[in-house]
């Protein structure tokens, strides 16, 4: 510490050099918190304490190919299994067909499955007396406007109407609340409608479900119970795959795009890019500094010291300009999750993700700093007074 005045008289030599420096490092760990909150967030997807207890079996072929109904019952009588429900992706739209919402086709006991799923009793009782009656996500609802009893009309993007229209009416008989704020966003977003009225109004479901729901007795047997599920309908033209709700929502999102890839490439892109500019702007700091270094060398400063002070302050560069930008990210997240109104919530920056930035900062101040330290180390003093 007793160096400090120096490293920080070397960082602010050229104060608007090493201002726009940190901004770029700033936007860099920034981008980096958020994208980490967006992975977590969708890694998050089914790891509730309750959806342990839960399997989730879909077409082993591909997510959108549909199972029999017949295997509803079959599954039930599975040993440990408690309860089994299921459902179809109904695909609806408001308004606009790029305005989509999670709408879904349920059975009847579907919520029974999903006690962080909360409709108040009155309303739960007139959705299951209302056939056209939907359930609707207390963040949609404030998003467009909508009060119970009213007219909902939405588009199918998938599922037309026997009289081969996509617009389907339906009628809003409660509201959605997610037990969990936190982790709330995927249900206040969502619609849900019956299953029994979606199967009977158009020509192509055709007594199919989408994917089974299957709550275990014992969460030290779900893979018995899984493979169990999975044997009923082996070597058929419907075989299944059955997995654990956090395994499945990972298994979904993959087919749609895989998160972690994506947001692996940006950063990777990104941090790349920083190492770039943080080198250069090292490598020209030090270069203008050349007859100073050698001032400090004569002066009694070991060749040690010299390549020391110059990686420190690489590396004090890139921990303010990261912690800022770490710090920032932080205070964005629930900003960000505000305004995709919980559609993708991105959580507080942890223990785990504080490490890893720090770890880069460090890293990247080493690597960016490794060669011009090297060089003011091996700084010959009469060469470098001289000028050459």
């Amino acid at each position: 510490m007793k160096y400090f005045h120096l490293i920080w008289a070397e960082l602010m030599r050229r104060k608007t050099r090493t201002l726009l420096t940190l901004l770029s490092i700033v936007a860099a760990f920034l981008l980096f918190g958020l994208l980490d909150g967006v992975r977590e967030s969708f890694d998050q997807a089914g790891n509730s304490a309750n959806g342990v207890k839960r399997l989730q079996t879909g077409s082993r072929l591909s997510f959108i190919q549909p199972l029999p109904m017949s295997l509803n019952d079959r599954i039930g009588q599975v040993p440990g299994v408690k309860q089994v429900s299921y459902a179809n992706w109904f695909g609806g739209a408001y308004q606009d067909p790029h305005n989509q919402i999670f709408s879904f086709a349920v059975a009847p006991n579907y919520l029974d499955l999903y006690p962080e799923i909360q409709v108040d009793k009155a309303q739960r009782k007139a959705f299951d007396n209302t056939r056209t009656g939907v359930l609707v996500g207390a963040q949609l609802m404030q998003r467009f406007g909508w009060k119970v009893g009213q007219k909902l009309p939405l588009q199918s993007t998938i599922f037309p109407t026997r009289d081969g229209s996509k617009n389907w009416s339906f009628d809003i008989v409660g509201v959605i609340e997610a037990a969990d704020k936190k982790t709330g966003g995927w249900y206040d977003q969502m619609v849900l409608l019956h299953w029994k009225y979606f199967d009977d109004s158009n020509p192509y479901n055709r007594g199919q479900v989408g994917w089974y729901i299957t709550e275990v007795s014992d969460v030290n047997q779900a893979d018995r119970v899984a493979k169990a599920i999975d044997a009923i309908s082996a070597n058929s033209d419907h075989e299944s795959k059955t997995q654990t709700e956090a395994a499945s929502a990972a298994n979904w999102m993959k087919q749609m795009a895989d998160i972690g890839l994506i947001v692996g490439s940006i950063m990777g892109a990104v941090f790349f890019t920083l190492v770039l500019l943080t080198g250069n702007t090292m490598a020209q700091a030090v270069r203008e500094r050349t007859s100073e270094l050698a001032v400090l060398k004569t002066i009694g400063f070991p060749d040690r010291s010299v390549l020391m002070l110059v990686l420190a302050e690489s590396v004090l560069l890139l921990l303010i300009g990261g912690v800022i930008g770490v710090g920032l990210a932080r205070v964005l997240g629930p900003i960000v999750s505000a305004a995709s109104r919980g559609a993708i919530n991105v959580p507080p920056i942890s223990g785990s993700s504080w490490a890893m930035a720090l770890g880069l900062m460090v890293a990247i101040g080493l690597v960016v700093g490794a060669l011009p330290a090297i060089r003011a180390m091996r700084l010959n003093i009469v060469d470098a007074l001289s000028g050459r």
